[in-house]
């Protein structure tokens, strides 16, 4: 029997092993309780969309590209997270090839929108719900699962009792390719080397140790942002990126602090001015942000940040070609080139 859970509005399944696409945390009054722990991230490394599938032909002289991937990463994690079998991930990416070719798309037939080309006057949300690719990527889930023995069906019915689409047989042509890109995203999950937040590799993933759990007395601001920066873990960094499908390092910040209420500059030198100060690293809490330098070495003008969430991990969103990752802040990039820290709530 699966439980849920609620992040960011969005209701998740608990598989039985526990693993979900982003982040549980019991909150009480205006800080997190003591015995709270966030539930394990489901890990997803930087090699997840391996660039040997980018390029790949679809079958109608369309060639696989780079932002389609992350799409397609996107719907692979969100049913990751659900604990939907392997099947649904290919249900679910052969669906959105044929509907969006893996865009997302701001128009489409009548109200239709999003990887899904789902409709808000059919139900399916609001216009912006249905723009955010992991919403969009829940609902066709939750959908695709109150379908009878949906696993035993052909992929063309089952996508079709979700879509109720006018060509019901075109899902079909799309199922070798879905197959393949869902093969590449869990056959790189678990072997393949991630970026720390230097662009240097280590030899497993990071990901959320079992049972970690924030302070008593953590602001609860401070807890949504984590819970933001926490569920967009795997998202690819994006220059100039500010979500939902892929950010850079300040433009998670932003987007985390913003879910929380609290706005915060675009870029990483006006965030280095914001909050106030911390001296020490020994006195980091969870939720300050972590300024090395730019090109000037100086911390006027840094060049990257990331957040502290305790327990001597960083989350952040390292470089081009990497994706939104966890690393350790003794690990020897965070502690030795690190410049400024600052707290945004007290």
């Amino acid at each position: 029997m699966k439980a849920s859970v609620k992040l960011g509005g969005i209701a998740f399944a608990l598989s039985p092993l526990g693993i979900i696409l982003g982040v549980v945390l019991v909150v009480s009054g205006t800080s997190a309780d003591a015995g709270s722990a966030f539930a394990a991230v489901a890990s997803v490394t930087s090699c997840a969309t391996g660039s040997a599938e980018v390029g790949a032909d679809l079958g109608d002289g369309e060639k696989l590209t780079q932002d389609m991937m992350n799409n397609a990463s996107i719907i692979y994690q969100v049913g990751v997270g659900l604990g939907v079998p392997q099947y649904g991930e290919i249900i679910a990416i052969a669906t959105a090839v044929q509907e969006s070719k893996l865009a997302n798309l701001d128009y489409g037939d009548r109200d239709s929108l999003g990887l899904f080309q789902q409709r808000p006057s059919q139900g399916w949300g609001t216009a912006a719900q249905i723009m955010d690719p992991v919403y969009a990527s829940t609902q066709f889930y939750n959908a695709l699962l109150k379908v009878p023995n949906w696993q035993s069906l052909p992929l063309t019915v089952a996508a079709q009792d979700v879509q109720e689409s006018g060509f019901p047989d075109a899902y079909a042509q799309w199922q070798s390719i879905a197959t393949e890109i869902v093969n590449t995203l869990s056959g790189a999950s678990t072997d393949c080397a991630t970026s720390d937040g230097d662009g240097q590799t280590t030899t497993s993933p990071t990901q959320l140790p079992t049972g970690f759990s924030l302070p008593a007395g953590t602001p609860t601001q401070v807890v949504t942002a984590i819970e933001y920066a926490l569920a967009r873990l795997g998202l690819p960094y994006v220059y100039g990126g500010t979500g939902p499908s892929g950010y850079d390092c300040s433009g998670l910040i932003m987007e985390a602090y913003l879910a929380a209420g609290i706005s915060l500059p675009r870029t990483t030198y006006q965030q280095v001015y914001s909050g106030t100060p911390v001296y020490n690293p020994s006195q980091l809490k969870p939720g300050d942000l972590i300024f090395t330098a730019g090109s000037d070495g100086t911390a006027a003008s840094p060049g990257h940040v990331g957040m502290y969430i305790g327990d001597d991990l960083v989350v952040d969103a390292p470089h081009t070609g990497t994706y939104i990752e966890l690393s350790k802040f003794d690990g020897g990039y965070w502690n030795v080139e690190a410049v400024d820290f600052r707290r945004i709530v007290s």
